[in-house]
């Protein structure tokens, strides 16, 4: 009995530590919506946290009446306003929300933020079989989030769609699409310095079993959103939802979603050229994923780039969301946290997908959705 006793008293001390900083951010059935997806998140250059979601008005599906909504907090999550629409498309769908903050602009010196997105206008199993299509957009703001540019379409310069009927190329027949999940990155040193940079996914072709069509991608702007190219698609069947983050003076990291589930594991790509082209790209066995989503992020700390990776670590169910941090690229990992994990048996996603902001060097923020998708939450952890 007294071990029983250590184990129960160990286990609520354990669930305390890990839950007890969840700061509800949006709950699914308020303000309008039945459910919040799909979180993102940026730190403006005053030191706002703005925290994106899908508002899905109808039911919990990724296809209808979906706007895109935020939160703004002034305290590093400890409170947040009201919810605010950034996007809404009527009846339609618009999604994906990749937010970044472009600090080198010297048009903007207070920094703009770019809110990239989605729209489409059927299901996603529809449009892999060229029953409809998705769009890519900006909006931008110049006064932290208070109001919003109208929208830009980019739709021509990122996505391939197939010119005419008798245009066979499987390479030219981009399908479904979407950003990211998750906030999009700017490069900060090196050659390409102020490249704001947005990972990506499309379906190519008809679909194939065991989501072999998809594949992952990048695009990117070095004039500030006057312009933008692709990047090479990385080569292997089945990426999809992408992360992309900083890892040295002209490297990037790009962190995929591996949707055929055959190996259990994220799909890591490495390019030298500022994510224009893949130098490898391999499964991560030090990365386990049940075939979700997954944050990353990087900072610099003077002397290299700190990575940091947050995902549902465990290969069949939603649930072990863990935050690992690396000084070599991603090579090996100096701390590892778990930030969520159901107790005993749970039915559902108990931790599902995730989004990651730097409060200060010392501290990471973390909003994820959370108990089978009926909130998005916002936690915090220490990092030194």
């Amino acid at each position: 009995m007294t071990k029983l006793f250590a184990f129960f008293v160990l286990t609520i001390i354990y669930s305390r530590s890990v839950y007890s900083q969840d700061i509800p951010v949006f709950q699914s059935g308020q303000d309008g919506y039945s459910s919040y997806r799909i979180p993102a998140i940026i730190k403006d250059k005053q030191g706002r946290l703005i925290a994106f979601a899908e508002g899905r008005v109808d039911h919990a599906g990724d296809y209808g009446n979906v706007d895109i909504v935020y939160k703004i907090s002034a305290d590093n999550g400890k409170s947040w306003g009201p919810v605010q629409v950034a996007v809404d498309a009527g009846n339609l769908q618009a999604g994906n929300a990749a937010p970044v903050v472009d600090l080198y602009d010297k048009a903007y010196p207070d920094g703009r933020i770019f809110l990239f997105y989605n729209t489409g206008n059927n299901h996603e199993s529809e449009v892999r079989a060229g029953k409809g299509s998705r769009e890519v957009w900006y909006i931008t703001s110049t006064d932290n989030a208070r109001t919003w540019s109208a929208p830009v379409n980019i739709t021509a310069q990122v996505h391939k769609i197939k010119k005419s009927a008798t245009d066979t190329t499987v390479a030219n027949d981009w399908r479904t699409y979407a950003n990211t999940p998750g906030h999009a990155m700017q490069f900060v040193t090196g050659k390409y310095k102020g490249r704001l940079y947005v990972a990506a996914n499309h379906s190519q072709g008809p679909p194939q079993k065991a989501g072999k069509d998809y594949f992952a991608h990048g695009f990117y702007t070095d004039d500030h959103g006057k312009t933008f190219s692709l990047s090479a698609t990385i080569p292997f069947e089945g990426g999809n939802e992408s992360m992309a983050a900083q890892v040295a003076a002209n490297e990037l990291y790009m962190n995929t979603r591996n949707q055929q589930g055959n190996v259990r594991n994220r799909i890591i790509s490495y390019s030298t050229n500022g994510g224009q082209s893949w130098d490898t790209t391999f499964y991560d066995s030090n990365l386990p994923d049940p075939v979700n989503q997954g944050s990353t992020l990087s900072w610099s700390d003077k002397k290299q780039f700190i990575l940091a990776v947050c995902n549902a670590a465990d290969t069949k169910n939603r649930d072990n969301l863990t935050l690992r941090l690396s000084k070599d690229k991603g090579k090996s990992w100096y701390f590892t946290k778990v930030i969520a994990r159901s107790a005993g048996e749970y039915k559902g996603s108990y931790a599902a997908y995730s989004d990651l902001v730097l409060l200060h060097k010392k501290k990471l923020g973390v909003l994820y959705e959370k108990d089978n998708y009926k909130q998005i939450v916002f936690t915090t952890v220490n990092i030194d």
